[in-house]
């Protein structure tokens, strides 16, 4: 890695991260700014998680995990994130369109999301006149908590509980109920529902799993304007990668770990799958919880109810992918959230409770290629690249194998999962065409990735990128501290929510309780913590996946 310092011989480490995810790169660049030496330990080839692309035909990048950001403008969470790391000036925001940067479509309606409250408020009235009075006091929710949760997470200290009714009543009120209970409580229809929770998808969770926080946290990101990172996802995750190498800390690919090594109620460091071993008073796990407090802890170092809460979590319903490459211009930049019904609730129940079917009822289209003209690795002049995604039944079941690449199912020349995956590709390139006029006739490339692929790049149980749906009571998601000292975790699971922004707020809360300060706050409000000077230059080949590949194994001398 460019500017990489070495680190010990010895495979001691001040921490240890397991798993290059946004969280865990955050994580570890605060932490190597703040003077530790830090081993992030990536079991695929590339890092950067959900953030990664991948390349084909020598003429398309496709993003995995990046759509689109919100909350990027000057006071924008993320970008505080990454400037005070000293990134200001290696990673740039696309705006996109502010009057509707997310288009809705459901039978007899289309809705333009602009970036703005009164306009959404005033499109859904329009279009659900008879709901205008319970639409005002959802969006009053909605709009209210959402600003309450962006301050806490800013805020120079937490609230004290006696304040939180005063300082914060729509948390307090609302913050841990359901969706569901919002959209009773404002005597809302089917069809207003479904317009209101068309972009909940972005966690996985239907509205009677989904809190009422995580809709508004989401909701209240995109009303501050949504942007594209140019030159695609993989540039945050390179940024990060040169900030840990500059401040003498080290990325190792095809480093898996197979245990966390814990002595005395603490971790001592990790184990890899070659047995070799690395050593620090401090373990960061951007991994899937269940399985860092499961497998890589083991049940048995955990106190008995946690160990059952966990065991028991449900998680999030997965994606497929369709990535899709033309031969013409589509012309399209807002992402389309299409539904072929008005009523999302059923849609959900079918989905988690029915078997798959051939038929494609919902689908999330992202035009990378319209956000992002001027980078020529996503595609051709004139050409095309975008993704068409959908919500998948949860298991591994409805794949046709009994389990996942994860606990080492090998499905991929599995005829019946071939079988599937291609049943399911025509589905979505199907209701791609109802939504966006003919195109096969275009297509250059087509490649789909199913929830099993997801696992297997990222050992996410169940292929899912949005982490836990319920973890014991409605709306709780693990801290980034856990019992075992000098154990923490970042990333899409914790109670900071999922997402590129909501794992860099895990990632940078959980560098700050280690080091014991409130870089969240410290770096909103303008200070720069990184060296900038330290960064390697970008020379006019300069690559973020060759950057983000970082050094092969052995994981420790």
């Amino acid at each position: 890695m460019s500017g990489r310092t070495p680190g010990p011989d010895d495979g001691v480490w001040d921490a240890v991260v397991i798993g290059s995810g946004i969280g865990g790169l955050v994580c570890a660049a605060y932490l190597a700014v703040g003077g530790r030496r830090v081993l992030v330990a990536e079991q695929a080839a590339v890092a950067g998680g959900n953030s990664h692309v991948f390349r084909r035909r020598r003429s398309y990048e496709f993003d995995v995990g990046v759509h689109y950001l919100g909350d990027c403008g000057p006071d924008g969470v993320l970008p505080a994130i990454l400037d005070g790391l000293g990134l200001r000036e290696r990673i740039t925001y696309r705006p996109m369109d502010p009057d509707g940067f997310d288009r809705v479509e459901i039978p007899g309606a289309t809705l333009d999301v602009p970036a703005d409250w009164a306009g959404y408020r005033k499109r859904l009235a329009e279009l659900c006149p008879g709901d205008a009075a319970g639409i005002d006091a959802f969006v009053d929710v909605i709009a209210g908590l959402g600003g309450e949760r962006r301050e806490a997470i800013l805020a120079a200290e937490d609230v004290p509980l006696a304040e939180l009714p005063r300082r914060a009543p729509h948390s307090v009120a609302w913050g841990r109920r359901t969706l569901a209970e919002l959209f009773e409580h404002c005597g809302l229809s089917a069809r207003a529902r479904t317009l209101l929770a068309a972009q909940s998808p972005n966690y996985g969770m239907a509205p009677d799993e989904g809190t009422v926080a995580l809709h508004a946290t989401l909701i209240d990101h995109y009303m501050r304007g949504a942007s594209y990172p140019q030159g695609g996802g993989q540039m945050l995750a390179a940024g990060l990668l040169e900030v840990l190498g500059a401040h003498g800390g080290e990325l190792r690919t095809g480093a898996r770990v197979r245990r966390i090594l814990v002595d005395g109620g603490r971790a001592r460091g990790v184990e890899f799958a070659d047995g070799t071993r690395a050593t620090a008073p401090v373990v960061v796990s951007n991994a899937d919880y269940r399985r860092t407090m499961l497998d890589l802890v083991g049940a048995e170092r955990l106190p008995r109810r946690l160990a059952a809460k966990t065991r028991d979590a449900r998680m999030a319903l997965p994606w497929a992918t369709v990535y899709v490459a033309l031969s013409e211009d589509i012309g399209r930049h807002a992402n389309v959230w299409w539904y072929r019904h008005d009523d999302i609730e059923r849609y959900y129940r079918t989905l988690r409770e029915g078997p798959a079917t051939d038929t494609t009822d919902f689908l999330f289209v992202s035009f990378a290629s319209g956000k992002d003209p001027v980078t020529h690795r996503i595609c051709p002049p004139g050409h095309s690249n975008f993704q068409l995604m959908t919500l998948c039944p949860p298991g591994a079941g409805p794949w046709g194998v009994g389990a996942g690449p994860a606990d080492g199912e090998r499905y991929r020349r599995n005829p019946d999962y071939l079988a599937r995956k291609a049943r399911l590709t025509e589905s979505v390139l199907d209701a791609a065409e109802e939504v966006l006029g003919p195109f096969r006739d275009k297509v250059t490339h087509v490649e789909t990735a199913t929830p099993l692929t997801q696992e297997r790049y990222t050992l996410s149980t169940g292929g899912t990128p949005f982490g836990l749906a319920r973890w014991g009571a409605t709306g709780a998601r693990p801290d980034t501290a856990t019992l075992i000292e000098g154990l923490h975790i970042a990333g899409a699971n914790t109670r900071y929510g999922n997402g590129i922004t909501g794992a860099a707020v895990s990632g940078i809360a959980c560098a700050g309780q280690i080091l014991g300060r409130r870089l969240m706050h410290e770096v909103h409000t303008g200070a720069v913590l990184g060296d900038a000077s330290l960064l390697p230059e970008r020379g006019a080949h300069w690559d973020p996946l060759e950057v983000s590949s970082g050094r092969p194994g052995p994981a420790c001398a």
